[in-house]
């Protein structure tokens, strides 16, 4: 995610995955799907969104009169981010041990493992010199 946007807090990042996964939605709409799981006020939904819109999380259209928003930033590079400063936190910059504590406390499925066996080989084929 470029440097200019602000990593989004956690009420933040709910709203966008509802629009990730949604689309472009009025607040109704977000405001909907988000009371599923949470008791959230209609206003506190509108007041968060148009403070994404400052931050440059979402964007607006104003043509209708019902005003539409759509995450202005891609849900991987959100992912991305907030990856790197959690393994930099919380792992001290150790992928590898992201990896076993994730693994170590999952019990992977033969899928599973047979997709992480697929990326390790991607990767290890990245990292050969071509001949």
């Amino acid at each position: 995610m470029s440097k200019d946007h602000p990593k989004p807090t956690d009420a933040e990042l709910a709203i966008l995955q509802v629009l990730w996964q949604s689309g472009p939605s009025s607040v109704r709409q977000v405001h909907e799907y988000l009371s599923d799981d949470r008791d959230t006020g209609y206003t506190t939904t509108l007041k968060l969104m148009q403070i994404m819109s400052e931050k440059g999380l979402v964007r607006r259209n104003t043509d209708a009169r019902s005003h539409i928003y759509e995450a202005a930033i891609a849900e991987t590079d959100v992912q991305q981010q907030l990856l790197r400063r959690f393994v930099d936190t919380a792992f001290r910059g150790s992928a590898m041990s992201l990896v076993m504590q994730a693994l170590g406390q999952h019990q992977a499925g033969s899928d599973e493992l047979d997709q992480i066996k697929a990326l390790i080989e991607q990767m290890e084929q990245k990292q050969q010199p071509p001949q």
